[in-house]
C-alpha cells in the first residue's frame, strides 16, 4: 500500500490559550483522491487546511505530506508548499504583473525553472483553464471567476502532488462560480489528490469520494460520497445537509 498523500495524526490547535480551534483531529487522504471538507461557519475548516499546508501551527498532534513532517526540524517549508497547490478565497494574485508573469514568477525563483519553460507551462495551463487570450492582461482587468482560474493554473505551474482549495468560489457573483467549480471538476477527473473546503455540495456530489463533515473543530463524519448525501450518520450532518441542500 502506498503511502498517504497526506496524513493528520491527532492535531489540536489553537488561537488562545485553552480555546481549541481543532480538537484531536485525524484524516487520511490517499493519493488520487478527492474529499471534501464541509460543515457550519466556525467548525474549524479553513484552519485544517491552513494547518497542512503549514500556514498555521499547531499545538499538538502531527501532519505528514508527501512524506515530510512539517514539524521535522531541516525541513524546506517553501520547497514543501510549491508542492501542495494553494487556492484561497481570495486570488492572491500579483496586481502589478501580466497574468503570464504571475504563473512563472514561482518557477523561476522557487524551483529554477528556465523562463522559456516556465512560460511555455504557463501557457499549457492557461489553455487548461480557458485563459489563453488572457496572458497579457493584468489582474484588475479580469472577473473574479477569471482571476481565480488563473490562481489555480498558477498552483498547477509547480506540479503539486495535492491541490488544496480554502472556499475557492466562496468570494465569486454567482454567475462565476461555474466556471471556476468546472475546472475544478475537471482537474478531479484528471486524477489530481485534492482537499476541497466549500459549501458548494453539487461538486461534492459530483466528484468527491470522500466528505468530511467538521463541527466544532471536530470530525463528525468522514464517510464515502453516497452515505454522506444519502443516509449521513449524524444527526448534526443530516441537519447540516437539510439546511444547505436546494431542492
Amino acid at each position: 500500500m502506498t503511502a498517504p498523500v497526506i496524513q493528520i495524526d491527532h492535531v489540536i490547535k489553537s488561537y488562545t490559550a485553552g480555546v481549541p480551534v481543532l480538537h484531536d483531529v485525524s484524516l487520511t487522504i490517499a493519493r488520487g483522491e478527492v474529499v471534501v471538507v464541509c460543515g457550519p461557519s466556525g467548525s474549524g475548516k479553513s484552519t485544517l487546511i491552513k494547518c497542512v499546508n503549514a500556514l498555521e501551527p499547531i499545538q499538538h498532534g502531527r501532519i505528514v505530506v508527501d512524506g515530510q513532517d512539517l514539524a521535522s526540524k531541516g525541513v524546506d517549508l517553501p520547497r514543501l508548499r510549491a508542492r501542495v497547490g494553494m487556492v484561497f478565497q481570495h486570488f492572491e494574485l500579483f496586481p502589478h504583473m501580466r497574468v503570464l508573469d504571475n504563473l512563472c514568477l514561482a518557477q523561476c525563483k522557487v524551483l529554477g525553472r528556465p523562463r522559456a519553460d516556465a512560460e511555455a507551462r504557463s501557457e499549457a495551463l492557461l489553455e487548461r483553464v480557458g485563459m489563453t487570450a488572457f496572458a497579457a492582461k493584468y489582474p484588475g482587468a479580469l472577473s473574479g471567476g477569471q482571476q481565480q482560474r488563473v490562481a489555480i493554473a498558477r498552483a498547477l505551474a509547480m506540479d503539486p502532488v495535492v491541490m488544496l482549495f480554502d472556499e475557492a468560489t466562496s468570494a465569486l457573483d454567482p454567475e462565476m462560480v461555474s466556471e471556476v467549480l468546472d475546472v475544478m471538476v475537471e482537474l478531479a477527473r484528471s486524477g489530481m489528490t485534492m482537499m476541497v473546503v466549500t459549501h458548494e455540495m453539487g461538486f461534492a456530489r459530483k466528484v468527491a469520494h470522500r466528505v468530511v463533515f467538521m463541527d466544532q473543530g471536530e470530525i463528525a463524519e468522514d464517510s464515502p460520497r453516497e452515505i454522506f448525501f444519502e443516509a449521513p450518520r449524524t444527526e448534526r450532518a443530516r441537519e447540516f445537509l437539510s439546511k444547505i441542500l436546494t431542492y
